[in-house]
């Protein structure tokens, strides 16, 4: 191999030369700098010595705080831990420095030693003074002054220009404009740039187009939809409970509320006053009450033998928890159990917390996996619908209620010949009484049925009646009454534990043929046809112990039972399939038999109407003529006309979506609890308040309240919610906070690479009335993020994190966008915005697993199979494979960064998910379709759809090589053709041959698994 021309070589060598003497020189000047406290001394103390020496009381060592300058230099009988300005006198550096193991800090068994550079870094600071400064989060926000830097106009490049100077850097190269249109599409949308955007901006790569299309994407509905998913990890968003069954719930409106937010750009205050108290404003609105379900987003449980007061617990230091992260960005968690070991937050911090969400109604069991109330949350077309059903429904009421003379007439008639109209029940005695699961039934000489023996939790009970016992031909209904008895738990009627008996179902047949119900009634009337109607359908009957009550089931069949009249051995097979224990003494049968048609309440009145028909008196001819008006057929028109009505309203507010409501009521009783223990009641009782090293809370009443929080959350005095945003708005377009502990900004957490920069984003932020697209585009805008992401060797051995911005950052998409780009670039994409949650294609078996109840998931049909991933079901326990495998949290806590990996798995998704072997196919067809007719153009148009360039030669190479043998195998197996091409639910075009698309869909299968595909760059 020749040598490099040396006359080449020398400029590059010289050029790294100057550059590393100008690194060293930076270097030296930064060393002869005061050291900070924040930057270079708490990281130290904070890693080594505060889990002993730091704000915990319960866990400090020798009466010495060292986050505490106060006592960490005061005079100790004739010593000092740390002497001012005198490090050898100091016993911290002697400590620290020393080998012997008795007295070496910090000890072996608790956390490594000091490098020789931390230890020199502690003396240095000791000389100095050993000044201490208030953690940089906590301090008040100060406003700050871009440097001068020459020709760095725009804030964020002039903070950013400055650190590069002190360190000997410049900034990269701009990106590359198809590069750029595409990265800008991503950060502000989710979804790739159109063809057309592509092309535009290539051609004029100027400020102001750049600017135009920076606004067009923070217009673009699908911005509150890109801003929402990140927003949506945050507040742990999920579509099911989450703790034991975890089953569904419905908060999609809230989901909408918060897209919907950041499209209208609500200023992030009102955001922040509406999600944690919109329930408590003065004037409430819909939208405000849906904000406020952030209260409800909690993982919650349903399983019947939870305690209560466990479970309320979890719940509120969940919301402890997510408050600190979302808004204060620390980890006030750690002060559930004992004070912060790091952090000024004490145990009575986290709850009086706590105490601000104790006015929440709720229960520590979700009764049936459903809370306490539903908000109906109608879209505009449905409240419109609603209204004018309302208004109609109105207007047949009254037509239906006006008073005619005929009406009269026929009331006082019938009126004159009702009172005689008594139902007459006549016993049955069964033939014959079986159990199928091993109990033994017998039949007393009253005709009682009574069981013995066995008691399985499951039986079914098979009782004969004959029919010829019947005292009329027309049997129009059977009654089945439970005894109680003094031997059966809380007096019967059932073996159960609590006394219950339940009945799954009583199916019935006559002469072999089955008996169809029409009506069943479960009741404790004493006699007489039972009026309530309690219990419908084929969800059975749960007959409670009443003791002294008469109760019975009574059950209509839709086609009156003919009884034989004469004596013949017509016999009506009944079998009681009960659970949850069995009875011991079952009860009597009686039937209703009559010629007359109980439809005809008129003809046959119920028991109730019979007592009233008794009693004179003006206010009982009220409830009679009310009874009248529901069964005549005077007024049958009217009544279908206002049924119909109502059965429509019905309909629609079933289709009316709602949420989790937030309802405040008397706030409970908040402990502290020691360790966290929810059953030690030891704890001091607290009441809402805030951090003693935090601002000031402003209360308006007796007692703050959640409203309070917020608005303190809010105010321009609280250091730590615009720094904390801010700083997570930030990584959302570089990758990584100013702080990369974007969860953390505590002292565990990092110190901002950037200080003065994250204040000034901050104080700006505030200023501008908390303006988040303004915010946004402050950052897109800058030559800071549209610098190229490519990285020399040099800055990737001294900056490998990119914490100077000397460079873009490049990453995987996020789970929800990859699945997005994949439906974009293939034309599959439904972008409708808002709506429920839909179901992608799922692996068959996925949800085995998941019981009370056991469930089938079942994929959406139609349009909602190609919705935006940010609209997926999110199942906390069984996250959607897919959605899993890119690294999406399953929520079931706070997540304020996502973590992402690299593994052979994705790349299986990718290549056989059914969504993207349906999106390769789609695409070939458009290829196929709209690029030409050489494969080269095919190739090229494919390349700048999905990747917006063209193919290197190398590319379209590999590829070719690819495409000819995929398509000697398709046209010799058209059965794997046609099976690979008839993947999903779009329809296949049929005007291709299978061959052709199944052969390009090889290539475009490759195309959606390359890491640029699903990389923002």
């Amino acid at each position: 191999m020749p040598l490099a021309d040396p006359l080449r070589l020398f400029p590059q060598t010289l050029l790294l030369a100057l550059s590393l003497l100008l690194v060293s020189l930076a270097e030296d000047v930064r060393a002869e700098s005061p050291l900070s406290f924040n930057r270079d001394i708490r990281p130290i103390l904070s890693e080594h010595c505060y889990a002993c020496h730091g704000p915990d009381a319960e866990t400090r060592y020798g009466e010495l705080r060292l986050d505490d300058r106060n006592d960490a230099v005061r005079d100790r009988d004739g010593y000092h831990v740390i002497e001012a300005g005198n490090a050898d006198e100091s016993e911290l550096i002697a400590r620290v420095s020393s080998a012997d193991p008795d007295i070496a800090m910090p000890p072996a068994d608790h956390a490594e030693p000091l490098s020789t550079e931390q230890i020199e870094t502690l003396r240095r600071w000791i000389n100095e003074g050993a000044s201490y400064e208030v953690h940089w989060s906590f301090a008040p926000l100060q406003a700050v002054s871009p440097p001068d830097v020459e020709d760095r106009e725009h804030p964020i490049d002039a903070f950013i220009a400055a650190r590069l100077q002190e360190e000997g850097y410049a900034f990269s190269p701009q990106a590359d404009p198809r590069v750029l249109i595409r990265r800008l599409s991503f950060d502000l949308t989710g979804l790739p740039p159109e063809l057309s955007d592509v092309q535009t901006f290539a051609e004029n790569p100027s400020d102001e187009a750049y600017q135009a299309f920076t606004r067009k994407y923070l217009s673009s509905p699908h911005y509150g939809e890109r801003m929402a998913i990140y927003w949506l990890d945050l507040v742990r968003y999920a579509d099911s409970l989450g703790f034991h069954g975890d089953q569904e719930r419905s908060v999609s409106p809230y989901r909408d509320y918060v897209i919907r937010a950041f499209n209208d750009n609500k200023p992030f205050d009102e955001f922040t006053i509406e999600q944690l108290a919109g329930d408590l404003l003065a004037e409430p609105t819909l939208e405000s009450r849906v904000a406020s379900t952030y209260n409800r987003l909690n993982r919650a449980s349903g399983e019947g033998g939870v305690q209560p007061k466990e479970y309320l617990a979890k719940y509120a230091a969940d919301r402890v928890r997510t408050l600190g992260t979302v808004w204060l960005g620390t980890t006030v968690g750690c002060a559930e159990c004992h004070d912060h070991k790091f952090d000024p937050y004490t145990i009575k911090d986290f709850y009086s917390f706590a105490a601000f969400f104790a006015d929440i109604k709720e229960q520590g069991i979700v009764s049936g996996a459903r809370y306490i109330e539903q908000l109906p949350v109608p879209t505009p077309e449905q409240s419109e619908q609603k209204q004018k059903l309302t208004t109609r429904i109105a207007a047949a009421e009254k037509n239906y209620r006006k008073a005619r003379p005929d009406l009269q007439a026929g009331f006082e008639e019938w009126l004159a010949t009702a009172k005689d109209a008594q139902p007459q029940w006549t016993p049955v005695v069964p033939s014959q009484a079986t159990s199928t699961g091993g109990a033994t039934l017998s039949v007393d000489d009253e005709g009682n049925v009574l069981a013995s023996g066995k008691s399985p939790d499951n039986d079914t009970y098979r009782i004969v009646l004959p029919l010829n016992q019947a005292s009329a031909s027309v049997i129009r209904a059977i009654q089945l009454e439970v005894l109680p008895d003094p031997s059966l738990p809380s007096n019967g009627p059932g073996r159960a534990g609590n006394g219950n008996l339940v009945l799954q179902a009583v199916k019935a047949t006559v002469g072999g043929k089955p008996v169809q119900w029409s009506r069943a009634m479960a009741t404790h009337a004493q006699d007489g046809f039972p009026a309530e109607n309690l219990l419908k359908g084929n969800r059975g009957w749960a007959l409670l112990p009443e003791t002294g009550k008469r109760q019975a089931l009574t059950l209509i069949p839709q086609q009156p039972i003919v009884a034989p009249d004469d004596d013949s051995s017509e016999e009506l097979v009944l079998e009681l399939v009960q659970n949850h224990g069995t009875s011991h003494c079952i009860g009597r049968f009686r039937v209703l038999a009559t010629s007359n048609d109980l439809t005809d309440g008129l003809a046959f009145p119920d028991a109730d109407v019979v007592k009233l028909l008794a009693d004179p008196s003006e206010g009982k001819q009220a409830q009679l003529l009310e009874y009248y008006r529901t069964h005549t057929p005077l007024l049958r028109k009217e009544r279908n006309e206002l049924a119909q009505l109502r059965r429509e309203l019905e309909t629609l507010e079933k289709a009316i979506l709602t949420t989790l409501a937030v309802t405040a009521t008397e706030p409970r009783e908040m402990r502290v609890l020691p360790r966290g223990d929810w059953m030690d009641d030891s704890g001091a009782v607290v009441t809402p308040s805030v951090p003693e090293f935090l601002p000031a809370i402003s209360v308006q009443g007796n007692r703050a309240d959640r409203l309070d929080l917020a608005q303190w959350l809010a105010s321009a005095e609280n250091p730590l919610v615009a720094r904390t945003f801010v700083n997570r708005v930030w990584m959302l377009f570089f990758g990584q906070g100013l702080s990369r502990s974007v969860d953390d900004l505590g002292a565990q957490g990092e110190m901002p690479s950037h200080p003065e920069l994250l204040d000034w984003l901050s104080v700006e932020f505030i200023r501008s009335g908390w303006d988040v697209k303004r915010l946004v585009e402050l950052i897109v805008t800058s030559e800071t993020y549209r610098q190229a992401s490519s990285v020399s060797p040099e800055l990737r051995r001294n900056d490998p994190f990119n914490r100077l911005y000397a460079r873009q950052s490049r990453w995987r998409l996020d789970a929800e966008m990859v699945r997005d780009n994949a439906l974009s670039v293939s034309d599959l994409l439904v972008e409708t915005v808002a709506g429920p949650s839909v179901k992608p294609y799922q692996p068959a078996g996925y949800w085995a697993q998941l019981n009370f109840p056991k469930r089938e998931y079942q994929h959406s049909d139609g349009s909602s199979q190609y919705r935006r991933g940010l609209y997926t079901h999110w199942q906390r326990t069984f996250l959607h494979p897919s959605l899993l495998a890119f690294d999406a949290p399953p929520r079931e806590e706070c997540t304020a960064r996502r973590e992402r990996s690299n593994t052979p798995l994705q790349a299986l998704v990718l290549l056989n998910d059914p969504t993207y072997v349906e999106a390769a196919r789609a695409l070939a067809e458009n290829i196929l379709q709209q690029g030409g007719d050489s494969f080269e153009s095919r190739l090229e148009w494919a390349w700048n759809r999905v990747l917006a360039r063209t193919p290197t030669e190398l590319e379209l190479t590999t590829l070719r090589t690819q495409w000819e043998k995929s398509q000697r195998y398709y046209e010799q197996n058209p059965d794997q053709a046609a099976q690979v091409v008839n993947v999903g639910l779009s329809p296949v075009s049929k005007n291709l041959p299978a061959a052709d698309v199944a052969s390009w869909m090889t290539v475009t299968r490759t195309l959606l698994n390359l890491h640029e595909t699903i990389s923002r760059y």
